[in-house]
């Protein structure tokens, strides 16, 4: 029980002086990476650098109490920090210590919120949000995230929750537009750029091994910070109308609880679950594929618990919200970390740049975090996604199209409330047109398979329907409307057999409609049997009248019911196959 809930105690035992070695390297690495993420992260929601660092340290170190991925970086995010934006600026101001408040009372609830669905072991919540809706959702805040740095990079003010307010707002002030931010901006975009997908290739073909080529050019965002900050003090940018991180307080965050208002918690409530629900859905998707590559396991309730425990940290903290990372984890990965412990380290290494490195960010432009977050997000973003989903499947192309536009039109509150919509929707309608197919006897065989795709043979008068899926109330009108028809249709059928090979379930609603069919056929001079029903559904059938009431059989075999429904037509495949044997023979 006690490693369920604490994983460190699985794997401290055997952690060894190699182990250490790895995670220390590692966590070298992913604190280079996170010192401008962490600051571009808090402008983006619109709060303080030193809150940025803040939410690094905590939250690091719980997870590596809690966690149960090995390579998992918990901190702050994109998408996260653009929700925070969204919902935090329909309460107060940004730059007050209201909006501060707010942000990290909704670190706090959301925390609160994860934190019990791992007590009840809710994992399985996240699966209602479909992999499209999450895809559109992900891409058009990355669109969204990107357009809100462009003001930044510009040198002019400029806002908006959505793409519409975005472009209007900067069209509209471009007239304000800063040459010497423009100047600074558009090359550190362009060098990040160059870091990102260039920079290890010329390394190594100057004579880099591949894992220092590596190495340095995740350090592409470090050179930009302090390659514009010296350029910001030596000339003076300050006083040009280039806009600096300016006082970032220096030392450790003092622990407090965050603002106890009832009447805030209840105007973010939604917002904190959202929040909650994108940021798990992304961790767990991050945890299980890293995880996947070195054959470990993940356990989804744990990650609530794991998130929510260090969302809570992160509010204790002075924080917003964090999740798992996806380029951040990425690194810590390939960087060599074995065990979460490699998050410790990194939470000190962010707790010491805290300590000694903060006066030196006072003259960072901000047009360089912004040109982090532009190149950070922008990976994110995949159009083509739309492309390959439309070939595939039109109605997970109908969804993630219109979550992308809801997002992009109204916001990413709106945007991911449609999604879960959107997703529920989906999932009801397909459910709601259960495939089922009506199968015939392979010749020669104890098989059956669906008429309009093998060569079968069929019984005039028996009617073999095979049910797909599991029965409940969305389809259980459905199953009656096909058999009603079939009657119609063929005046000559004496038998209907249902097929339960791949049915798990019949709810009530279904039980209502079954009754229904069998009374509909007995009226009708036609038997209602079933086949191969599985254990669990057959147990729950007993426990009512409908087998007692039901017309027909229950056979355990397809094969079975045939063999006694129309004999002749089994006799008559075997016939068929021991001629086609002979005839091959001879």
């Amino acid at each position: 029980m006690l490693k369920r809930y604490f994983p460190i105690l699985d794997w401290a035992p055997q952690y060894t002086r190699e182990t250490l070695t790895n995670d220390l390297i590692a966590a070298v690495i992913v604190t280079i990476m996170l010192i401008p993420q962490s600051l571009a992260y808090a402008l983006l929601a619109g709060l303080p650098a030193e809150v940025g660092l803040y939410a690094s340290i905590a939250p690091l170190v719980i997870y590596a109490l809690f966690g149960t991925s090995r390579a998992l970086a918990v901190g702050p995010v994109a998408v996260a920090s653009l929700m925070t934006a969204a919902a935090v600026g329909e309460l107060a101001q940004t730059g007050t210590p209201e909006y501060l408040g707010a942000a990290i009372a909704l670190a706090f609830l959301s925390g609160l919120m994860l934190t019990a669905m791992g007590l009840a072991r809710l994992g399985f919540l996240a699966s209602f949000l479909s992999h499209p809706v999450i895809s559109g959702f992900i891409t058009a805040s990355g669109i969204i995230i990107a357009g809100s740095q462009i003001p930044h990079i510009l040198g002019i003010r400029a806002g908006g929750h959505n793409l519409v307010e975005l472009v209007h707002s900067i069209w509209a002030n471009l007239g304000s537009l800063n040459i010497l931010t423009l100047l600074i901006g558009v090359p550190t975009t362009a060098f990040l750029f160059w870091t990102r997908n260039r920079m290890k290739g010329w390394l190594k073909a100057r004579g880099m091994t591949d894992r220092m080529a590596g190495t340095v050019a995740r350090t592409g965002p470090v050179m930009a910070v302090a390659a514009t900050t010296l350029i910001a003090f030596a000339f003076g940018l300050e006083n040009h109308g280039v806009r600096i991180v300016g006082d970032v307080p220096k030392g450790l965050p003092v622990p407090s609880l965050p603002p106890l208002d009832l009447e805030l918690w209840a105007r973010i409530a939604i917002p904190a679950l959202l929040i909650g629900i994108v940021g798990y859905v992304e961790t767990i998707s991050v945890a299980q594929t890293l995880a996947a590559k070195r054959r470990q396991r993940i356990d989804p309730d744990q990650e609530l618990i794991a998130l929510g425990t260090s969302n809570i940290g992160a509010a204790l903290s002075g924080g917003f919200p964090v999740t798992g990372g996806f380029s951040r984890s990425v690194v810590n990965f390939d960087a060599g970390a074995e065990t979460p412990a490699a998050g410790a380290f990194t939470a000190i290494g962010m707790a010491l740049a805290t300590l000694l490195l903060t006066p030196a960010l006072y003259y960072l432009p901000k047009a360089t975090l912004a040109a982090t977050i532009i190149v950070a997000v922008l990976s994110l973003v995949d159009l083509g996604a739309l492309k390959r989903t439309y070939g595939y499947n039109r109605a997970d192309f109908a969804a993630m199209l219109a979550t992308i536009l809801v997002t992009l039109g109204f916001g990413v509150e709106l945007g991911i409330i449609a999604g879960v919509a959107l997703s529920l929707a989906l999932h009801l309608y397909r459910t709601s047109r259960p495939h089922v197919a009506v199968v015939g006897q392979v010749p020669g065989t104890e098989h059956f398979r669906n008429v309009a795709r093998h060569a079968v043979v069929t019984a005039p008068d028996v009617l073999s329907i095979r049910v797909d899926e599991s029965l409940y109330f969305p389809n259980a009108r459905f199953l009656e409307d096909l058999i009603y028809d079939a009657i119609a249709e063929n005046k000559e059928l004496k038998h209907v057999v249902l097929m339960f090979p791949a049915v798990n379930d019949v709810d009530s609603s279904a039980l209502e409609s079954l009754e229904a069919i069998n009374a509909l056929l007995r009226d009708a001079g036609v038997q209602l049997h079933l086949t191969e029903v599985k254990g669990p559904v057959m147990d729950r059938l007993k426990k009512t009248h409908f087998l007692h009431e039901l017309t027909g059989e229950v056979f355990l075999t397809q094969y079975d019911a045939l063999r006694k429904l129309a004999p002749e037509l089994t006799a008559k495949a075997l016939a068929a196959c021991r001629r086609e044997t002979l005839r091959s023979a001879g």
